[in-house]
C-alpha cells in the first residue's frame, strides 16, 4: 500500500494520475495521509477508474455535480468511473486519513462485451445518473461491506495468490454494491447532462491558465451562450466561471509558491494576475494568509516532517 500525500492531476485532460497503475494488474491500493497535503482540498478532476474507500481517520467532503456528501470517520463509500468531484478535509490540519482502493473496472469484469460486464458493470458504470454511493456503518448491509473493504487492504502482495485472492474480495464487494444500487437506497444520483461540457471548459481554463480569459472565451469554446456557460457552471460546479478561474489561478500559484523558487511577482503573472499586488489581494483573500506566508508556512512543515 502506498502512504499518499498530495495527488498529481494530468495537465492536458485534468485526470488523476495514478502511479503504479498497469496494464497488466490494473489496481493500486493507497493511504491517503490528507491533513499532510498542501491544501484542505483536492480540486476538480476525474478518473476512469473506480475510487472505492474506507475513512480510517477524519472527515472528507465530496462534492459531484450533483453537491455534497460528507463522510465521517469508520464510513466508506464509492466514486464511480469518470465522475467530475473534488474533495475538502473538514478539519485541516487534524489527522485525516483515507483508505482507498482504486481499480480499472475491466480489472473485475473479464472480458469485454461479456455476460459478467454487460450483466454488472455497465449499468453501474455507464449510468449517467450513478455518481457516488455512501456505505454507513449505521446500517447492518452497508457495515458488513465497509468491512469487507477493511479486510481487503491486509492482504500480502508477496504471497502467491495475491492478486486472485485480492480479485475474490472485490468481485464479492462489488456485487453487494450492485444489490445496494439496484436497490437505489442513495439519494445521490443525479448528474447533470452538462458534465461533458464543464469538463471541456475546465481543461480550456487550464489551457490557458496565464491568458486573460473572458466568460465570452470559455462559451465559445465549448459553442454555448454565455447564458448557458453560467448556468452549466453554476449546476454542475456550484459556482461562477469568473470565481473558478481565479480558483484555479490560485491553485497553480499555491503549487508554484511550494514547488519553485519563483518571486511572488513572477508566480502572480505565470498564473495570470494582471500585477503582483492584486495577486496578493485575492491569494490573502482566498487564503486568509499572504503568499509569502502560506510560502513560509509550507517550508517550515515540510522541514519539521524530515
Amino acid at each position: 500500500m502506498q502512504n499518499i500525500q498530495g495527488i498529481k492531476l494530468i495537465y492536458e485532460t485534468r485526470e488523476e494520475l495514478l502511479p503504479g497503475f498497469s496494464p497488466d494488474f490494473p489496481y493500486i491500493a493507497s493511504c491517503a495521509e490528507l491533513d499532510k497535503y498542501a491544501d484542505p482540498f483536492v480540486p476538480w478532476h476525474w478518473h476512469n477508474a473506480v475510487e472505492l474507500f474506507y475513512m480510517e481517520k477524519g472527515s472528507l467532503e465530496y462534492e459531484t455535480p450533483s453537491g455534497k456528501i460528507v463522510f465521517s470517520e469508520g464510513s466508506g463509500g464509492l466514486v464511480n468511473s469518470n465522475v467530475l468531484h473534488k474533495t475538502r478535509i473538514l478539519a485541516y490540519p487534524k489527522i485525516t486519513t483515507q483508505k482507498l482502493h482504486i481499480f480499472d473496472p475491466a480489472f473485475l469484469s473479464g472480458q469485454s462485451g461479456g455476460r459478467i460486464e454487460q450483466t454488472y458493470f455497465l449499468p453501474m458504470i455507464a449510468d449517467p445518473l450513478f455518481e457516488v454511493l455512501p456505505l454507513s456503518p449505521e446500517i447492518p448491509e452497508q457495515a458488513e461491506i465497509i468491512g469487507l473493504i477493511q479486510n481487503a487492504f491486509s492482504y500480502n502482495e508477496q504471497e502467491v495468490g495475491y492478486e486472485i485472492t485480492l480479485q475474490r474480495s472485490l468481485l464479492d464487494i462489488w456485487l453487494r454494491l450492485y444489490r445496494l444500487y439496484r436497490e437505489k437506497e442513495s439519494p445521490h444520483y443525479r448528474k447533470s447532462r452538462n458534465v461533458d461540457a464543464a469538463k471541456r471548459m475546465i481543461l480550456y481554463i487550464r489551457e490557458h491558465i496565464t491568458d486573460s480569459i473572458t466568460v465570452k472565451d470559455l462559451a465559445e469554446s465549448v459553442f454555448l451562450s454565455e447564458r448557458e456557460c453560467y448556468r452549466i457552471f453554476r449546476e454542475c460546479l456550484h459556482t461562477t466561471p469568473t470565481n473558478y478561474i481565479i480558483s484555479c489561478r490560485l491553485q497553480e500559484a499555491c503549487r508554484l509558491l511550494t514547488g519553485s523558487s519563483a518571486s511572488i511577482t513572477e508566480i502572480a503573472y505565470s498564473c495570470g494576475f494582471g500585477s503582483g499586488s492584486y495577486f496578493s489581494r485575492m491569494f490573502t483573500r482566498e487564503m486568509g494568509c499572504t503568499p509569502n506566508e502560506y510560502r513560509t508556512t509550507w517550508q517550515n512543515r515540510t522541514n519539521n516532517s524530515r
